[in-house]
């Protein structure tokens, strides 16, 4: 059996300072503003691309994936934050740092749109790159059937 490689084991045992869910807090802290703002453009800027996607209940009631661009990832939350109106948004955030540069953040969430509360729980996984964060898969159930892939 072929041995795991020096960087692989170490990954296991990486504990993040409070200086790492730090960074993590404020990317999402400024993600949120550009949400909470419809500025699509400011929100791909903070992507990895092509983007993941990844979600459940097609038609069929299977999981599936997709790929977008950034121009696709605009289109996709134009729809989605652009029109949304009176919003309102409060997060509960769990990042789970795989190593220094890999966080899982899973996040439950309630969103208020012209006074209607919604609840949704999602995950992020966040890439550091150049010293900065960028969200490189986006996991939430419920969008199957807008996948292409």
């Amino acid at each position: 059996m072929a041995e795991i490689p020096e960087a692989v084991a170490a990954s296991g045992t990486f504990e993040p300072s409070a200086e790492d869910v730090a960074s993590v807090e404020a990317w999402f802290a400024k993600y949120d503003g550009h949400v909470a703002n419809a500025e699509l453009e400011q929100m791909a800027d903070m992507a990895m691309f092509p983007l993941n996607i990844v979600s459940d209940s097609d038609e069929s009631g299977n999981g599936g994936a997709a790929q977008q661009t950034r121009e696709q990832f605009i289109e996709s939350m134009s729809q989605v934050v652009g029109g949304a109106g009176d919003m309102k948004m409060e997060s509960n955030r769990s990042p789970i740092f795989l190593t220094k540069q890999l966080v899982l953040v899973v996040t439950d969430a309630t969103f208020t749109i012209e006074g209607v509360a919604q609840s949704v729980r999602y995950a992020d996984l966040l890439v550091k790159k150049d010293g900065q964060w960028l969200f490189q898969t986006m996991v939430q159930g419920g969008w199957g059937d807008q996948l292409s892939g």
